[in-house]
């Protein structure tokens, strides 16, 4: 018996398995070999032909750990959190105390600016919370990322509604421009997303014109960002 070695892959974009040294039929090597390794199922199969017996032969190798692609359910299923650690209380309280204040605050500024026909309490800013409070470090949390995504998402929105109006339309390519603008500068802020739909459907945003670039999103993230430096400071010195 001999033993020797395959390396198996696919095309670009695939990833490259290394087969475990097989044990293989001595008189396979009695001439070249011509290997047609294949996934079927979860097992790694390599065919081969001798040349000298003009026979094929097959080995079937069973992997340690899936080589074929995942189904579609697997991004359905519950993952649990690679956390260490259960979070302790203070964890849970300070950022759970955040969100209240900001919305409670965000409220207050909604009844003094009702006068003016004004509104700062949005659906996004509920969304900019969790990002800010719960998951500070997050790539989408950081704030170069919130107000490029912002600004840029909220001025497509206005852009859309002006050249194409109200409907369908509008709102498909806003939010198709949004995606493609957070991808190509790297700023990835899902809650921003929603405000070029906001503005379209909402006839109180209309008067803002592009001026809704900065006003409620840009203006209310300030007033969380704010908020969130003293959650993030309760969380480091008041923990229990």
């Amino acid at each position: 018996m001999s033993s020797t070695t395959f390396v198996c892959g696919g095309n670009c974009g695939t990833n490259y398995y290394m087969v475990p040294p097989l044990s293989l039929p001595k008189s396979s090597f009695s001439s070249p070999l011509l290997p047609l390794p294949f996934i079927k199922g979860k097992r790694l199969v390599l065919d081969y032909w001798t040349v000298s017996h003009k026979r094929r032969r097959g080995h079937v190798v069973v992997a340690s750990s899936d080589v074929a692609s995942p189904s579609f359910w697997d991004g359905w299923k519950f993952k649990p959190s690679k956390a260490a650690s259960t979070p302790c209380f203070s964890d849970i309280l300070w950022p759970s105390a955040g969100a209240f204040a900001a919305m409670a605050l965000l409220g207050k500024l909604d009844q003094l600016l009702a006068p003016k026909g004004l509104s700062i309490t949005i659906a996004p800013l509920g969304a900019v919370s969790a990002l800010l409070f719960a998951t500070p470090s997050a790539p989408s949390a950081q704030k170069y990322s919130m107000f490029m995504a912002q600004i840029g998402c909220a001025a497509i929105g206005v852009l859309a509604f002006t050249i194409l109006g109200p409907g369908l339309l509008a709102k498909c390519a806003s939010v198709a421009a949004c995606v493609a603008y957070m991808i190509y500068t790297g700023t990835v802020h899902p809650p921003a997303v929603s405000l070029p739909l906001l503005f379209i459907d909402g006839a109180k945003f209309h008067h803002l014109n592009f001026w809704y670039a900065l006003y409620p999103g840009a203006a209310g993230c300030i007033l969380l960002c704010l908020i969130q430096e003293v959650v993030l400071y309760l969380k480091e010195n008041f923990k229990f």
